[in-house]
C-alpha cells in the first residue's frame, strides 16, 4: 500500500469510527433529551465538521481509484488537502475524540452537573455517578501558584478538577511540574481569572481523594 492509501486508510479507520460513534449516540439519545440541552453537547455543534472531513476522505479515496498510474503520481495533493483541512479545525478534531470517551456522549439523565459548559478544551468526564459528584480529566490545563514555602510562583499541571453538586462546590487536583507534590484545593472557575481555597474539612478531602484514586488506577 502507498503512502497516500496507507494514510486515507488510517484516517478513515480513526475518524470514522468517531464519526459513527458520536451520530450513533446523537440518535440515541435525541428523543429523551431536552433540544436546548442536546444542542450545549459540545459534539453536537461540532459533529458536522467530523462528517465533512469524512466526505472529504471519501471523495479523495474515490477520485484516486479511478486515476490510472502516471496520474497518481502526484497524490500527496490529497494528504495536503486533508491535512489542511484538519488544521483549521483542530480544537474541533480534538475535542471530538475527547467526547468520543465522555460520560456525557450516551447519558440521558437530568443532569444536574455543568457537563459541557464546565469543560476546557482537550478535556471530558471521566467518571460520574449522576447524582453527587463527576470528575473531568484534562490534557493542557495548567496553572501558576505562589509556593507558599519559597514564596516564588511555580506551574502545576491540573490532574483532574470534581464536582459535587450536593455540596455545590468543586475541586481541582495540581501537580508540581518540578517536585511532583500533588495537591487538592477547592475550585472557584472565574470569568477572568479562576481562585482557589483550603480545604479543612478531613472527611471532604478524604473523599475527594479516594473519588480520584478509584480511577487513576
Amino acid at each position: 500500500m502507498d503512502k497516500v492509501h496507507q494514510f486515507i486508510k488510517l484516517e478513515k479507520d480513526k475518524y470514522g469510527k468517531i464519526f459513527v460513534d458520536i451520530s450513533y449516540a446523537i440518535d440515541n439519545i435525541s428523543p429523551f433529551l431536552d433540544k436546548k440541552i442536546l444542542a450545549r453537547r459540545k459534539y453536537t455543534a461540532k459533529i458536522t465538521t467530523l462528517k465533512k472531513y469524512i466526505e472529504l476522505i471519501d471523495a479523495a479515496e474515490s477520485d484516486l481509484s479511478t486515476k490510472k498510474f502516471f496520474k497518481r503520481l502526484n497524490a500527496d495533493k490529497y494528504i495536503s488537502l486533508l491535512e489542511s483541512y484538519k488544521n483549521d479545525h483542530l480544537e474541533s478534531f480534538s475535542q471530538l475524540e475527547k467526547c468520543d470517551h465522555c460520560e456525557c456522549l450516551n447519558c440521558t439523565a437530568d443532569c444536574k452537573f455543568d457537563s459541557c459548559l464546565g469543560c476546557k478544551n482537550n478535556s471530558n468526564i471521566i467518571h460520574c455517578d449522576r447524582e453527587k459528584i463527576n470528575i473531568t480529566r484534562h490534557d493542557t490545563f495548567s496553572i501558576n501558584l505562589v509556593n507558599n514555602r519559597t514564596g516564588e510562583n511555580d506551574k502545576y499541571t491540573v490532574l483532574a478538577t470534581l464536582q459535587d453538586v450536593k455540596l455545590d462546590k468543586k475541586y481541582i487536583i495540581i501537580e508540581n511540574t518540578v517536585s511532583k507534590e500533588k495537591f487538592i484545593l477547592y475550585y472557584y472557575p472565574g470569568i477572568s481569572e479562576d481562585s482557589y481555597g483550603e480545604i479543612t474539612d478531613a472527611q471532604e478531602f478524604d473523599f475527594i481523594v479516594s473519588t480520584f484514586q478509584s480511577v487513576d488506577e
